[in-house]
């Protein structure tokens, strides 16, 4: 990963898993992460991309699932996640009035690299995920164009930066700035050992429900951020999950419903202005669009050995949570709208996270 300080450089584990070599999504093999950042004046957004793997997602689609924890939100693509159980493009995270111009781009990325597409197979289903940065863009300006998408997946690559970083640029979190962070997981199988990885675009909570490895930091916080005290959490989360685990999209469906407790255990309440959107793939097995005319193998990880993918996917994401606003950057957005960040305030105010 680009060399920042995380959540563990400030002496915070979370959890009881191990971390996979980066701590990132990426840890999944073949997962790679790109951004494109505007940031000028008012200007305060960008685009984030995590491309499944490094071949041809239309032509060798990854086995899928999506869950809606609380559907104050506007993504993109989750019906066809459900009823076919695949995804078949790039994902993209974007400003909410920004998904149109992303889906397009989207749309034109795939319709370039596959030709087919519309005329002798079917359509494509693009997947666009959003929250509102409007408090530090402006984002009625809808700034986002189809060459930033481009230039997003172009760019994906297995290391990349967290925080006030791509579509987490105008995010805020818990009353601080929030944005893009990142965790993995080791599970240890006797059959294996397999990864599974998480990347949040964070815009959600009030800072005195902050919590930090069981310690209510929010509540110290509060003490010394006037302006948050009377904050309402409208924002939402979008929680992307990545792993190489063998699983069916109804037994990925399960997993990824249980990054709810990761989202719990840093304060969230799941409020009603706040929408929090899930979607999980696997690398395990490749589903081909042409049809082999065979069977098409698809092994699984038997039920019992579940609950260990459940207790890794709430921990990277609590994980990833965290180092969206340990690594967020300070700010300046639309009409001079400004939020603290968290590592300033902790250095300010000579706050320990543990």
């Amino acid at each position: 990963m680009i060399k920042q300080k995380r959540i563990r450089d400030y002496g915070v584990t979370i959890g009881k898993l191990k971390t996979g070599s980066k701590n990132a999504i990426t840890d999944v093999d073949g997962v790679t992460v790109g951004h494109v950042t505007l940031k000028n004046g008012d200007t305060q957004t960008g685009v984030t991309t995590i491309l499944p793997h490094q071949g041809n997602v239309f032509k060798e689609k990854v086995i899928a699932s999506s869950h809606v924890i609380n559907g104050f939100g506007k993504t993109m693509g989750l019906m066809q996640i459900n009823e076919l159980g695949t995804i078949e493009t790039p994902i993209l995270l974007t400003n909410t009035l920004s998904i149109g111009a992303a889906a397009d781009a989207l749309i034109e990325y795939m319709l370039d690299n596959n030709t087919e597409i519309g005329k002798t197979t079917g359509t494509v289903n693009p997947i666009v995920c959003e929250c509102n940065d409007m408090f530090l863009n402006d984002i009625r300006a809808r700034n986002i164009t189809k060459q930033h998408v481009f230039d997003a997946i172009v760019n994906a690559s297995p290391t990349f930066e967290e925080g006030s970083i791509g579509a987490g640029r105008g995010m805020l979190c818990y009353s601080l700035k929030g944005g893009i962070g990142t965790s993995s997981r080791i599970i240890d199988m006797k059959h294996g050992s397999y990864t599974l990885g998480v990347l949040t675009l964070t815009n959600f909570g009030i800072l005195c429900d902050l919590v930090i490895a069981g310690k209510p930091i929010g509540q110290e916080l509060k003490e010394h951020l006037i302006q948050a005290r009377n904050d309402k959490d409208k924002g939402s989360v979008i929680i992307i999950v990545a792993t190489d685990l063998p699983v069916s999209e109804r037994q990925l469906n399960r997993i990824i419903k249980r990054a709810v407790t990761g989202l719990a255990r840093t304060g969230s309440i799941i409020t009603t202005g706040s929408g929090e959107v899930v979607i999980g793939f696997s690398t395990a097995t490749k589903i081909p669009h042409e049809n082999p005319y065979s069977s098409v193998p698809v092994s699984t990880i038997h039920e019992e050995d579940i609950d260990k993918a459940f207790r890794a996917v709430g921990e990277a994401t609590e994980e990833a949570v965290l180092n969206s606003l340990i690594t967020a950057t300070h700010v300046i957005g639309r009409e001079g709208n400004e939020r603290p960040t968290l590592q300033d305030l902790i250095n300010k105010h000579h706050i320990s996270l543990c």
